[in-house]
């Protein structure tokens, strides 16, 4: 599945500058209504170290309203963690009524970390992926809308970010000795994901992979994944997009904020 992903997509500074603020101001729309109709959400954010994960996530939730959304970064389970039934943790960060669950990292780490560093024994993680799917099942059936993204980079992209990141003296602490570790079992891992891809892709929780050699084209395209999820949830009752296009049009604050930004942060495609 992932050979086939076109890891070459890119978008222009120009380009991203120019539609960024748009599909902003149109997600902060779809939020407050989700809240007006007590709609809840959860997005799911997976993919590789270094992918770009918490600076998609970062620009998801720049324009939110910090009351509508609860962000969720979830490591290997604790000690007192693993006396309870593995989803428990998973269970207590469902989102309340309107609210959105930003989950960087997830209830995958079971099938994917934790295989793969033969941290629970093989029938448990192997279990795990019925365990899922009646998970999110049961979530979608309580009316929850569940949108999950997989951000792709290739083995070789992902050391030149680790190199370039260790390369910044305020930066280097990012990149550990467990990330190197993770880099170094890649076809391990890959071998994990395509599972985790092909067990748990349903119509209740499906997958949108993301070419994420490009942090322009990431960004863009998981804001369109959601924006699109969210209007096809309100179906009549989403906001027009013409309201909208109109408040970022005559966002001019946003839109000089954007482009004073770092070239090490926007405008970098690396």
């Amino acid at each position: 599945m992932l050979e086939n992903v076109n890891l070459k997509r890119k978008l222009s500074t120009e380009e991203y500058n120019r539609i960024l603020p748009a599909l902003q101001l149109r997600l902060y729309d779809l939020e407050k209504v989700c809240w007006d109709l007590k709609i809840r959400t959860i997005f799911v954010f997976e993919g590789w170290d270094a992918a770009g994960k918490g600076s998609s996530i970062a620009t998801l939730t720049q324009r939110l309203d910090p009351r509508g959304f609860k962000l969720h970064s979830m490591t290997l389970p604790r000690t007192f963690e693993k006396s309870r039934p593995w989803l428990w943790r998973f269970w207590l960060r469902v989102p309340d009524q309107g609210e959105m669950a930003i989950f960087d990292q997830s209830w995958y780490i079971r099938v994917l970390q934790e295989r793969v560093e033969a941290r629970v024994p093989e029938n448990d993680w192997r279990a795990a992926y019925s365990d899922i799917v009646d998970f999110e099942r049961m979530l979608a059936d309580d009316g929850v809308t569940i949108v999950k993204f997989f951000l792709h980079i290739s083995r070789k992209e992902q050391e030149k970010r680790f190199r370039k990141i260790e390369d910044d003296p305020l930066e280097s602490w990012r990149v550990t000795k467990e990330d190197w570790g993770r880099h170094k079992n890649y076809h391990a891992y890959l071998a994990a994901v395509e599972d985790m891809l092909e067990l748990t892709d349903t119509a209740e929780g499906p997958w949108t992979i993301v070419e994420a050699s490009s942090r322009r084209w990431t960004k863009v395209k998981v804001l369109n994944t959601i924006i699109a999820a969210l209007e096809n949830r309100l179906g009549a009752e989403a906001p027009s997009r013409e309201a909208s296009e109109e408040a970022a049009a005559s966002d001019e604050d946003l839109r000089m904020a954007m482009e004073s930004l770092s070239p090490s942060m926007e405008n970098s495609d690396a």
